[in-house]
C-alpha cells in the first residue's frame, strides 16, 4: 500500500476509502441509535483527550439481546457475532458522544467479557468480533491492547459485553 496513509483502505475498486463512515457504508453497516444505559450510569465520559464508554451488549436495534452461555448453546461463531454487533452499538455510542467519528484518533483499549460456561477456553476468539471491526473501521487507529476474560454470568445473561477506551484528535 505505498502512498497510501495507514488509515486509507482502497476499495476492490481502487477508490480509498477515508472516513469511518465510509468504511461503515463498504461495510454494509447503518448506526443505530445508541443503546440506553440499563442501571444507574452513564454511556460514556470524556475526559480532556480520552473517551471512556461503559460496557454494551449485543443489543439489536429493535432491543432484541442475544442471551446465553458460550460454550452451552452458543456456539464461538455465534457469539463472534455478538461481539461484531456489540461493537457497531459502541461505535454508535461514540458518535452520539461524539459528533463525529473522524475525531477517533485510535482505540486505545477493550475490555471484553465472554459469559461463558467454565471450561470454555477461547475467549480471544469471541471478542475477535469486536476487534475486528474496529480496525476495518478505523484503520490503524483501530488497534488496540485488549483483554478478553470469561464470567460466570453477566447482567441479562447476554453472551457479550465489551468497554472501551479512545483516544481523541486535540
Amino acid at each position: 500500500m505505498t502512498g497510501v496513509c495507514v488509515n486509507q483502505f482502497p476499495t476492490a475498486a481502487g477508490k480509498v476509502e477515508n472516513s469511518p463512515y465510509e468504511r461503515l457504508a463498504a461495510l454494509g453497516i447503518t448506526l443505530p441509535p445508541p443503546p440506553p444505559p440499563i442501571a444507574n450510569f452513564v454511556t460514556h465520559v470524556v475526559e480532556g483527550n480520552m473517551l471512556y464508554l461503559s460496557g454494551q451488549g449485543p443489543r439489536e436495534a429493535d432491543g432484541f439481546m442475544h442471551a446465553g452461555k458460550v460454550g452451552a448453546g452458543v456456539s464461538v461463531e455465534a457469539a463472534y457475532g455478538h461481539a461484531r454487533l456489540t461493537g457497531i452499538n459502541l461505535l454508535a455510542v461514540m458518535h452520539d458522544a461524539l459528533g463525529d467519528l473522524t475525531r477517533v484518533k485510535r482505540v486505545v483499549k477493550l475490555l471484553g467479557m465472554v459469559n461463558a460456561v467454565p471450561e470454555f477456553e477461547d475467549h480471544p476468539s469471541v471478542i475477535n468480533g469486536c476487534s475486528d471491526l474496529l480496525i476495518a473501521v478505523f484503520g490503524a487507529g483501530g488497534e488496540h491492547a485488549r483483554s478478553a476474560v470469561g464470567f460466570g454470568s453477566l447482567p441479562g445473561n447476554i453472551t457479550v459485553e465489551i468497554e472501551a477506551i479512545v483516544a481523541l484528535h486535540g
